[in-house]
C-alpha cells in the first residue's frame, strides 16, 4: 500500500539527486548526521505511515469525530495510532532534541511528513498543530513560558490549535471582538466566541493550548490593536502542573464536506467569567506572532495538497493498470480482441501525464522550500539569511495556492480515470477529494494568496527578490543548453521567464496606479502564471539530472531501447519518466501558461466595472 501515500523513488530522487541533501551533513548545525540517518528517518516514517496511520483514513472517515453533552469525542482507531506518533517523536522533528525534537534539516523533516501527514491529515493534525503553537511560545515566550508549555507541545503531549476566526472577523481579523482584561497578577481575563478552530476539543490529549488573537481594553482599531494570548483549556501552574479547568467551552462541531476525523470547532472563551490568559509577546503586536504560525501552517497546508493528489494519482494509476475496459485503438474493429487496460487508452494516459506531471512538480518545490529554510538557519552571515528568507516569502503564497488548488485538481482528475465508480465510496478517491479541497479555503484563502503575492510580495526590495527568483531559474536553464536533448526546452522556458519578467512589471504598475482594482482583480491568474513557470523550472531541473543518467544507463535516448531496457531495469524507467513529464510539461502545459500571461496583460477592467445588478441573481 505504500504507494498509495508518495512515490518512493521520486522522494528519494529529490532529496538526494535533485537538493543533494547529504551535503546538509557538512554544515555546521548537521555535522553529527549523515544519510544513513536520513534514511533511517525517512523508512521508518513511510513504514509507521504505512502500518499504523493509512488503516485510520477510511475507518476515520466511516465513524467520524462525535459531539456529546459538549464533549469531543474523536474517532476510536486514532488513539493507539497518536500514542505511537508521540512515542516515535515525529512532531518537531526539525527542533532541539532538548526541547523535544529531532535536530533534523527541515528538508529531511519534509520528507517524513509527507508520508505521515500523507497517511492521513485529519489524524496527524492532533499532533502536529501543537508544533505551531509551541514554535510561537519558543520564539516569543517568556523563559517561564518556554518552561511551562514547550516541551509538553513539542512531545505530543499536549495539543495546540490556532484560533483567529469568529462569525464577523474571517479573513478581516481586524474586526474581532474577542476581548482581554489585565488582572492584577499579570493574566488577562479572555471573554469572546470563535469558530472553525479545528481540533478545538478533542479527547486524546490531557490539555489544550490555545493561541487566541484578543484585544486589550482600550486597544487601538483594526489589527493594530490585537494581542495574542497563551489559553489553556485547563490552567498550568507555574511549575508546569495542570490546574483547574480554565472556561474554554466547545460549543459544536461543524458538518463538513470532508476530514470528517478532525473537528472544526466553535468555542466560547469567559462564558462563565472565568477564563484566563497569558500575554504571547508584545501587546497589540499578536499579528506578527500568529503570522509566524500561519506562515508555517500555509507551508503545511500546501504540504496537504501534495498528499492528498499523490495519493489520488497513484491510486488512479494502479486502477488504469488493472481495469479492462475497451479494445486498443488500432484493434477497435476486431470483434475478437480483447479488452485491454484502460491505461493503454491515449486520453487516460493523458489524464495520467497531467497528474504526475503537477504531483512530481509540486513535490521538488515544496521541497526547494524546506531546503530553503536549511539555508536560512544554516546562514553564515545576516545578508545571505536574508537572501534566502525573501525567497522563502516570495514562494509561500505560492505553496499554499498554487499546490492546493493543484492538488484538488489532481484528486478531480483521479477519480476521472475511475469513472463512475470514482464517484462511490467504494474506491478512496472520493474521500481525497472530499478532504483535499478544504486546503484551499483555510489558513488564507487562495484568493488572499494571490493579493498577498501581488501586494506585498512582488515589490519586496523594489522587485529584487523577484529578480533573485528569475535568476535561479536561469541557472537551471543554462545547464540544460548543454545538454543537447533539452537545449529546445531550455529555449522555451526562457521564453517563459523572460515574458513573466514582463507581466509582472506590467501588473505591478497597474497594482500601483489608479487601476489598482483591475490589478487585483488579475491576482489570481497571475499567481496560475507563476506556479505554473515554477513547474516548469523544477521539470527542466529534474531532467538536467535524469538525461545524462538514461543515457548513460540505456546508451543513448533511443524509443525502443529506452523501452526494451525499462523492462528490467526500474532505474530506466524511472528516469525515462522524468524525461518524458518534462518533455510534456513544457511542450503541453507551459504554452497555456503563455496564454495566462497574455490574458494578465490584457488587464480587462470588466470584472470590476460591472454593476452588482449586471451579476444576476436577483
Amino acid at each position: 500500500m505504500a504507494q498509495y501515500i508518495a512515490d518512493r523513488r521520486d522522494v528519494e530522487f529529490v532529496l538526494y539527486e535533485q537538493l543533494e541533501a547529504e551535503k546538509l551533513t557538512k554544515l555546521e548545525q548537521y555535522s553529527d548526521l549523515n544519510k544513513k540517518a536520513f534514511d533511517m528517518v525517512v523508512n521508518e516514517a513511510r513504514n509507521f505511515a504505512i502500518k499504523e496511520i493509512l488503516p485510520t483514513y477510511a475507518e476515520g472517515d466511516k465513524n467520524p469525530v462525535r459531539y456529546e453533552n459538549g464533549r469531543v469525542i474523536a474517532p476510536p482507531s486514532f488513539k493507539r495510532p497518536l500514542e505511537l506518533f508521540r512515542d516515535g517523536e515525529w512532531i518537531a522533528l526539525s527542533e532541539d532534541p532538548e526541547i523535544g525534537g529531532q535536530g533534523l534539516p527541515i528538508l529531511i523533516a519534509q520528507a517524513a511528513r509527507e508520508y505521515l501527514i500523507g497517511a492521513n491529515f485529519a489524524f496527524a493534525a492532533y499532533a502536529v498543530l501543537g508544533h505551531g503553537t509551541g514554535k510561537m511560545i519558543e520564539l516569543y515566550g517568556t523563559d517561564l513560558q518556554k518552561k511551562m508549555f514547550l516541551k509538553n507541545l513539542y512531545t505530543g503531549k499536549w495539543a495546540g490549535t490556532m484560533v483567529l476566526t469568529e462569525a464577523n472577523a474571517g479573513s478581516d481579523l481586524g474586526a474581532l471582538t474577542t476581548t482581554a482584561t489585565k488582572n492584577p497578577d499579570g493574566t488577562y481575563n479572555i471573554t469572546g466566541n470563535k469558530i472553525f478552530i479545528t481540533n478545538g476539543d478533542q479527547d486524546l490529549t490531557e490539555n489544550i493550548i490555545h493561541p487566541v488573537l484578543a484585544r486589550i481594553e482600550g486597544a487601538p482599531a483594526g489589527t493594530r490593536g490585537i494581542s495574542l494570548f497563551i489559553v489553556p483549556k485547563f490552567w498550568v501552574n507555574e511549575d508546569g502542573s495542570i490546574g483547574e479547568y480554565n472556561d474554554v467551552a466547545c460549543t459544536g462541531i461543524e458538518e463538513k464536506m470532508g476530514l470528517h476525523g478532525s473537528p472544526t470547532c466553535s468555542l466560547a472563551f469567559g462564558s462563565k467569567g472565568k477564563c484566563r490568559g497569558l500575554l504571547l509577546g508584545e501587546e497589540n503586536k499578536g499579528i506578527r506572532v500568529m503570522f509566524h504560525m500561519m506562515n508555517e501552517a500555509r507551508l503545511g497546508v500546501g504540504l496537504q495538497g501534495l498528499n492528498h493528489g499523490s495519493s489520488a494519482y497513484l491510486y488512479a494509476v494502479n486502477y488504469a493498470r488493472e481495469r479492462l475496459q475497451g479494445k486498443e485503438l488500432e484493434k477497435m474493429m476486431d470483434a475478437d480482441a480483447p479488452q485491454t487496460a484502460i491505461i493503454r487508452h491515449p486520453d487516460v494516459r493523458r489524464m495520467l501525464m497531467w497528474m504526475k506531471a503537477h504531483v512530481d512538480g509540486m513535490r521538488s518545490f515544496i521541497y526547494y522550500v524546506g531546503y530553503l529554510f536549511d539555508m536560512e538557519q544554516c546562514a553564515k552571515t545576516p545578508e545571505e539569511a536574508e537572501r534566502w528568507k525573501g525567497l522563502i516569502d516570495l514562494l509561500t503564497p505560492l505553496v499554499k495556492a498554487y499546490c492546493t488548488d493543484r492538488g484538488y485538481d489532481v484528486c478531480v482528475q483521479a477519480m476521472q480515470v475511475y469513472g463512475g465508480y470514482g464517484y462511490t465510496k467504494e474506491y478512496p478517491v472520493e474521500q481525497l477529494t472530499r478532504d483535499c479541497k478544504i486546503a484551499s479555503i483555510y489558513e488564507g484563502t487562495n484568493g488572499i494568496q494571490a493579493m498577498d503575492l501581488l501586494g506585498r510580495k512582488l515589490g519586496m526590495k523594489k522587485g529584487a527578490v523577484v529578480m533573485e527568483f528569475l535568476g535561479e531559474i536561469q541557472k537551471t536553464i543554462a545547464v540544460a543548453k548543454n545538454i543537447e536533448e533539452l537545449a529546445d526546452m531550455a529555449a522555451k522556458l526562457e521564453a517563459a521567464v523572460n515574458r513573466f519578467g514582463e507581466t509582472a512589471m506590467h501588473i505591478g504598475k497597474t497594482a500601483m496606479s489608479a487601476e489598482f482594482k483591475t490589478a487585483f482583480a488579475n491576482a489570481y491568474p497571475f499567481m496560475e502564471a507563476m506556479g505554473d513557470l515554477i513547474m516548469a523550472w523544477m521539470h527542466l531541473w529534474r531532467a538536467t539530472i535524469a538525461v545524462p543518467k538514461l543515457k548513460t544507463l540505456a546508451g543513448g535516448l533511443d524509443a525502443a531501447v529506452i523501452a526494451e531496457k525499462a523492462e528490467k531495469n526500474k532505474d530506466v524507467a524511472f528516469y525515462d519518466g522524468l524525461y518524458k513529464t518534462a518533455t510534456y510539461y513544457i511542450n503541453s502545459i507551459l504554452p497555456v501558461t503563455l496564454g495566462r500571461m497574455n490574458a494578465v496583460f490584457a488587464t480587462t477592467d470588466a470584472v470590476v466595472t460591472m454593476g452588482e445588478k449586471s451579476f444576476g441573481g436577483i
